[in-house]
Order: structure tokens, then sequence, then C-alpha cells
């Protein structure tokens, strides 16, 4: 069974995206996932396909409106377990955790909004999953819709050439990914870590454990309440 991903959109042409190259795209081509979209215009019943209506209480901006998003949802989930996602930056914050889970399923149904929002009721009504990739705003979900498949698709069985590329991650054992070094031994000046080339594989993981630790009590010390980092 492979992933299946729809998109409800008012931008279809954005996707795939940068997901139709590279492993991901050639993972496309092999049929390890599908992805299509739905545009949410066409269900939209007015001459003008229209979709959004001003803010009830007033104030700036369009908000999509619930009974014509909630058709295209219809339309995309019938008989259809699949979670349904709605990017949105007052999501919970995307993780791991929660790609390996997704990439673990049958697939998703992501919805990309656009305006200043969506109509509660529909997300209510239709059981959406607010998820955000960042305390930021964009333009639309479409981006960030791109973002979820992105981490999802490479972690798929297959993807990757090397399984474990996608085990020994940032964020995979609850630490940022320690640093990385290649050839040359030497560049303008600078030395690849002695340990790395010793040949000691036990003095080089501890040598990775620790840097991992020192950048993540740097950079992200949440991380360090993580149960898997206590």
């Amino acid at each position: 069974m492979s992933f299946r991903a729809t998109i409800l959109t008012l931008y279809p042409d954005m996707f795939p995206g940068h997901l139709g190259h590279s492993l991901s795209g050639k993972a496309l081509e092999r049929g390890q996932w599908s992805l299509d979209t739905v545009q949410i215009r066409d269900f939209a019943e007015d001459k003008h396909r229209t979709v959004d209506d001003t803010p009830a209480g007033g104030g700036a901006g369009m908000v999509l409106r619930a009974d014509i998003l909630a058709k295209a949802i219809d339309h995309a989930s019938a008989g259809d377990d699949r979670p349904r996602l709605l990017m949105s930056p007052r999501g919970l914050p995307l993780t791991q955790k929660r790609v390996r889970e997704l990439a673990a399923g049958p697939g998703a149904i992501i919805v990309c909004g656009r305006f200043e929002g969506v109509d509660q009721r529909v997300i209510d009504s239709r059981g959406l999953e607010e998820v955000s990739i960042g305390d930021y705003i964009l333009s639309g979900g479409e981006p960030a819709a791109l973002t979820l498949l992105d981490a999802v698709v490479r972690i798929l069985p297959g993807v990757m050439g090397n399984d474990l590329s996608g085990v020994h991650e940032s964020f995979e054992g609850g630490l940022l990914e320690h640093p990385h070094y290649t050839r040359p031994q030497v560049f303008e000046g600078m030395e690849i870590p002695a340990v790395l080339t010793s040949g000691h594989h036990g003095e080089i993981e501890k040598w990775r454990e620790a840097e991992a630790r020192k950048l993540t009590e740097e950079r992200r010390p949440d991380l360090l309440n993580h149960p898997v980092t206590k």
C-alpha cells in the first residue's frame, strides 16, 4: 500500500512542486506514493466561483466559507479514513514523531488555507487537525503542505537509498544532529577532528553524541526536556 496524499487547494498548479524532483520525484514515478489535487473553487455555486466572504463581526481580510470547503472535503474523503489536516499557523507544531506517524499510515487529506483563515465550523464538523510548520505566516497553506509532504515522503520505505539516513538525523533521538565532515582532510587550515579518522567506532559515537548534545544545549535547549534525551 503506497502513501496517498490529496491536496485541497485554490492553486493546484503548485503541486507537486519540488516533490516532483530528486528522490521524492523518483518515488512518485515508481508509485511509492501518489498525489492528487482538488480545486476548492469547483464546489462554489455562483458564476464567479466565489469561495470566501467577509469575517463575521468585522475585520480585515476574507474567510474561506464552511459550506464550500465542506463539500470539497466530503468529495475527497468519501469512504476514506485518512487523517484530515489543515495547514495553519495556529496549529500544533509539526514534529518528527508526527511525521513518522503519518508515514506509517495510508496517507493524508491536506487542506491548504488562504485569506485570513477558514470558517471554524468546517474545522469542527470535518475533524480537521490543524498543523503548523513554524511561528511565521505564509501567503497560504500550499508551501506548508509541500514541506509536510517532503518530511513524510523521504522516510517512506525505499525512498532513500540508505534507510539509516532517516534515523541518524536531527530530532530523531531528541537532539540536533552532530557536525559532519568529509574530504579534503584540511580545508583553509581547519582539519577534520582526529577522532573521526581514528577508526575507533566507539569513540566516534561518543564524540557525535557529545557534539549533538552540545549543539542542542546551545541552540534548542527546549529539546532537552524531551523524554528521549532525559
